[in-house]
């Protein structure tokens, strides 16, 4: 049964969403503030449709964008949620596509990373592995 967009998620669903694993999602609550998921009787997580962006951006900047959990908090400090979130742009309807402006600083790495995968494209073209 696939859920609505709009329906709430339990941590296992927001961490399969997220690709990350559920104690990734415990560990962020406690290093970001703004990381609050509404928790029912019993301590049970249950992550709203804006939970999950927040969760996203942290995970791109995080993951793909090189920030440290210091950057991040230090951006959310100096820009807000807001401004935080603004450089979020939807691809598709799926929140897990999410994608970041690259913020000021961190360009290198994401060019780095896009020469890697050219190369290995090269690569994997002249081995006959396309």
């Amino acid at each position: 049964m696939v859920k609505s967009a709009e329906a709430f998620r339990t941590i296992s669903e927001a961490a399969d969403e997220l690709g990350v694993a559920q104690h990734v999602l415990r560990f962020w609550e406690t290093k970001f503030t703004f990381v609050r998921p509404m928790k029912r009787a019993g301590g049970r997580r249950f992550y709203r449709p804006a939970d999950i962006a927040v969760l996203s951006a942290v995970r791109r900047l995080l993951h793909q964008e090189g920030y440290t959990i210091k950057g991040v908090q230090k951006l959310y400090r100096d820009n807000g949620l807001k401004a935080f979130l603004d450089g979020v742009q939807h691809e598709s309807p799926g929140v897990g596509e999410m994608r970041l402006a690259t913020p000021t600083g961190t360009g290198s790495l994401g060019q780095a990373l896009a020469d890697l995968e050219a190369a290995k494209a090269r690569l994997d073209k002249l081995l006959g592995r396309a």
